[in-house]
């Protein structure tokens, strides 16, 4: 089974990450299948395609856009796949829509911790648009700029995710714009509820 120009793809574990485990009870702590915030972002690809060499292969896991698993009501409340469902839990996937596999940044994706905010006096907790890298990729580490870097990118550029535990945000190659060195006060933020997340993966 290959498609041409798509990946073939099924959720690792659930198309939703919306419940939490507290002791032995099972929270809910959404119900609405149209809020890309719990859409499982974690797939395992089932076959690669036809027209492409691609690193990717069969068995990696990957993450991929939030739109391709969420679910949608039609006009008359009806429940609704998305576009790329393809049959039995299988989805199909452009290369683009992969960001990462096995911990790998895919394409020209890259993926930045966020750095706590110096400013004492700023509600704000991290600083805008600065991070170090966590993730490079080939044409990124070309220009030297490998994981540990500090960067500032273009605003409203990243994508969040949850990432072994940690924030971190997916952004193209591109959208960084400075490297900067380091002042020796940077510090990462990775906020508590990060770890062991329900929700962005």
């Amino acid at each position: 089974m290959n498609s041409l120009y798509h990946f073939i793809v099924k959720p690792l574990d659930k198309r939703y990450e919306n419940t939490k485990l507290i002791g032995d009870k099972e929270l809910i702590i959404n119900s609405n299948i149209e809020n890309h915030i719990f859409v499982s972002k974690k797939a395992v690809v089932v076959s690669t395609p036809a027209a492409y060499n691609t690193k990717v292969k069969i068995g990696d896991e990957v993450y991929i856009h939030h739109n391709i698993m969420r679910r949608w009501y039609d006009q008359k409340g009806r429940e609704r796949n998305s576009s790329t469902f393809f049959k039995d839990n299988l989805y199909f996937v452009l290369p683009d829509q992969i960001y990462m596999y096995n911990l790998k940044s895919h394409l020209n994706y890259c993926f930045i911790k966020p750095v706590k905010n110096k400013n004492i006096l700023d509600n704000e907790k991290e600083q805008p648009n600065v991070g170090i890298v966590k993730y490079s990729n080939s044409s990124l580490e070309a220009l030297g700029i490998t994981p540990g870097t500090l960067i500032t990118f273009t605003p409203n550029s990243e994508f969040e995710f949850i990432i072994e535990d940690e924030r971190l945000y997916c952004m193209k190659s591109n959208d960084i714009v400075l490297t900067h060195e380091y002042e020796g006060n940077e510090k990462e933020y990775n906020p508590s509820w990060a770890k062991g997340s329900w929700w962005a993966n």
